[in-house]
């Protein structure tokens, strides 16, 4: 392959916002224009399985923000543009990398994490209402990423972690069975916008503060005028600095705009005034696609049949992968010879930590391969307790806890990607 592949996906779990729109929508469609670069995108209705409950919902939202993604200008002849459920090869995946998967891994992941947290802080058992789905999330993520030999996946700092996980999974799988996947990167742009919702916290659905993306004229004036902002009084001034309203607006005008609003918060702008020129703004951009939105609503089977010749697409590509990974885990005819199989060395053979002392008196640790190589190396430690800690550190986080330990650590020998096979290899042994 000689392009980069770049994949991202929405979980069909509500109604699009402002919020997807500028953290999601509007920069993928402009990703889709570069050249050079292959872009899959995907509506991730399995894993809207994990949080809703109610089927009309998700068939709903699929239709919402396949008509959202398409309104705001995805071209399906330029990208690959497809329904997960759509692609059988994507659970099958699942259960291939599940059984490579590290249990001690998946206890690590934030949603599980979070929601263990919350039932012990509340005296229930910790795994009280957590589904199997939610603990696998990670994993089913990571298929839909390594199924597409995906280089980068845009996320957001909080799902930096998924990617991690991805690829401790690829280099996993990898070691095992041979070179098959691509190892993703995170791709975080600092530049796309987290909006406010009404009442000042993140735009999400479940703080219900949320503005519907293509909400009527009307509907779309009656919600920015509803955002809350302070008691200053026309004439006095107003800071930009928290303020919902601005941060909302600076998020669809050009530089020159912002700094005019900016200018009017100084000269003491009137709350209704500013609303009212924000509103105007909004809707000046999503006029034209609220059109596209609506006719491509009034013909859902315009979208199916879109969706069926993206799943068409994609599985040109999935469907002999998933044979070449069945083969590779043997999971093969009976006619072909048994003999050609993954080195079982390579299995037995796991990088490891090694501690020792220096005369100085100082306690060391250095990360070696299965052939002696060193990839990581210590700095001086005044104990032995706290060099075991650092590497009890290393490996329960993996990958993350380099920059948390950048201080302990002399520059690493390896390359990031053999740093983190190792460490992805010595999880699966805790």
């Amino acid at each position: 392959m000689h392009s980069i592949r770049f994949l991202t996906g929405i979980t069909t779990s509500g109604t699009p916002h402002l919020g997807n729109y500028v953290g999601s929508i509007r920069p993928s469609v402009q990703a889709s224009l570069r050249q050079g670069v292959e872009s899959f995108y995907f509506l991730a209705d399995y894993h809207a399985l994990i949080k809703v409950e109610d089927p009309a919902r998700i068939q709903r939202s699929t239709l919402e923000i396949a008509a959202s993604w398409l309104a705001a200008g995805l071209n399906p002849e330029r990208v690959t543009f497809y329904r997960q459920s759509d692609i059988p090869e994507i659970p099958e995946l699942t259960w291939l990398l599940t059984c490579v998967a590290g249990k001690g891994l998946l206890n690590r992941a934030h949603a599980y994490k979070a929601a263990v947290d919350k039932n012990t802080a509340a005296n229930l058992e910790p795994d009280m209402d957590v589904s199997v789905g939610l603990f696998m999330y990670p994993v089913l993520m990571a298929a839909d990423i390594l199924m597409f030999k995906a280089h980068h996946v845009p996320v957001g700092r909080d799902q930096i972690q998924h990617i991690e996980m991805a690829r401790d999974l690829a280099h996993s799988f990898n070691h095992r069975y041979g070179e098959h996947f691509v190892p993703p990167q995170a791709a975080v742009e600092e530049s796309v916008a987290t909006l406010p919702g009404l009442d000042g916290r993140k735009m999400s659905k479940s703080y219900d503060n949320t503005i519907p993306l293509f909400a009527s004229r009307a509907e779309l004036q009656k919600l920015i005028a509803g955002i809350v902002t302070d008691s200053r009084v026309p004439g006095e001034p107003k800071e930009t600095e928290g303020s919902a309203l601005f941060q909302i607006y600076q998020a669809f005008a050009s530089a020159e705009e912002t700094q005019d609003l900016r200018a009017a918060y100084a000269q003491g702008i009137a709350w209704g005034e500013a609303k009212q020129r924000v509103f105007e703004r909004i809707d000046r951009e999503l006029a034209p696609m609220r059109a596209a939105y609506h006719e491509l609503m009034a013909h859902p089977a315009k979208i199916e049949a879109v969706l069926q010749a993206g799943a068409a697409k994609a599985r040109a590509q999935t469907r002999p992968f998933i044979a070449e990974l069945r083969h590779a885990v043997g999971l093969r005819p009976l006619g072909l010879s048994t003999k050609a199989s993954a080195p079982k060395a390579s299995k037995v053979a796991l990088p490891s930590f090694k501690q020792y002392r220096e005369p100085s008196g100082q306690f060391y640790f250095k990360l070696v391969d299965a052939h002696g190589h060193v990839l990581l190396q210590s700095l001086g430690f005044d104990s032995p307790k706290a060099a075991a800690q650092a590497i009890a550190t290393l490996r329960r986080e993996g990958t993350s806890a380099l920059a948390t330990l950048a201080q302990q650590l002399e520059p690493p020998n390896a390359s990031p990607d053999a740093v983190g096979a190792a460490l992805a290899l010595l999880a699966l042994t805790d």
